[in-house]
């Protein structure tokens, strides 16, 4: 049996973390607090705490504000900003003709649970591994009575190829719609090669003008150019089996994408990222500063 996600649920527990403590909110994701157990809730806070020194050998305070330097500087600016970066762009796409919104990797992602009222007009399909599938399923029961009509679940494992078929067999699914497609946090776990099989997939049954979302590490990232925290952000995933494998250059992902139909439409670098999404944050918090993660750019491209 695959074990659940552990990038996935502290990726949960920053949002949560986020949206608990903080008046004015980079991204407000108030249901990710309910889909943690408190005992996960308090673990995960613990064991991060606890781990200071090595996010920060000169760190000197409570454990309260030890953890929140590690989500602020280390947690949640990649969870934050490419949420918040994501649900804007689909926002826009919903506007002007996107009818489907395929997560891929959903995790525990909550789009589906707190929609806004312009999303009821969409269908929405969570992508997932059956285990974490499962168990999200399982913690969304808790917290919502009852199912969404416009969600649908497929099950999928993009290191097989069975996951096209699961889709295209999804009733909900229609290959003449436009679709609006989040790959959040994947790019990093997939070889090269399989990215581009996976984004090759994604452009062989979506429509013109349909388009996908994602991040991805620059190509300094494994590299001794990384940032400090890009390079401690490599160190944790190893250690919870989930290896980080991808990284490229903007030429590099132009090619990429172009080969497989898509045009980079909009791209957006770390400086940016932090000028667009932290900034009124930041103002609102002096004291606890959020920048964009190093080496992680954001990047929308539209299907050709």
């Amino acid at each position: 049996m695959e074990q659940k996600s552990m990038t996935a649920l502290v990726s949960a527990f920053s949002r949560a973390y986020h949206s608990v403590k903080n008046k004015e909110k980079v991204f407000d994701d108030y249901l990710a607090k309910d889909i943690l157990s408190q005992n996960e809730y308090e673990q995960i806070a613990s064991n991060m705490s606890k781990g200071i020194k090595f996010f920060n050998p000169s760190f000197e305070g409570t454990q309260d504000e030890a953890l929140r330097w590690i989500v602020d500087n280390q947690l949640s600016p990649t969870p934050l900003g490419r949420a918040a970066f994501t649900e804007k762009l689909l926002e826009n796409a919903v506007k002007i003709g996107a009818k489907q919104y395929l997560i891929f990797a959903a995790g525990y992602d909550t789009f589906a649970y707190r929609q806004p009222e312009w999303a009821s007009k969409i269908e929405i399909f969570e992508i997932d591994h059956p285990v974490t599938g499962a168990d999200k399923q399982k913690r969304i029961k808790s917290v919502i009575s009852e199912r969404q009509a416009n969600l649908n679940y497929v099950s999928a494992d993009f290191r097989k190829n069975k996951w096209q078929s699961n889709l295209l067999a999804c009733i909900g699914f229609d290959k003449r719609k436009i679709s609006f497609c989040s790959l959040l946090g994947i790019s990093y776990y997939l070889s090269k090669q399989v990215f581009e099989e996976t984004i090759d997939a994604i452009s062989s049954f979506i429509p013109k003008g349909s388009s996908i979302v994602f991040d991805y590490n620059d190509e300094n990232a494994y590299t001794d150019k990384a940032g400090e925290r890009a390079k401690k952000l490599a160190t944790m995933a190893g250690a919870a089996n989930e290896k980080m494998l991808g990284s490229y250059s903007y030429v590099e992902l132009e090619k990429l994408l172009d080969r497989s139909n898509f045009m980079i439409y909009e791209h957006l670098t770390p400086n940016e990222i932090t000028d667009q999404y932290f900034k009124k944050y930041n103002k609102a918090n002096p004291n606890h500063q959020m920048t964009a993660f190093d080496n992680v750019n954001y990047c929308l491209a539209v299907r050709k």
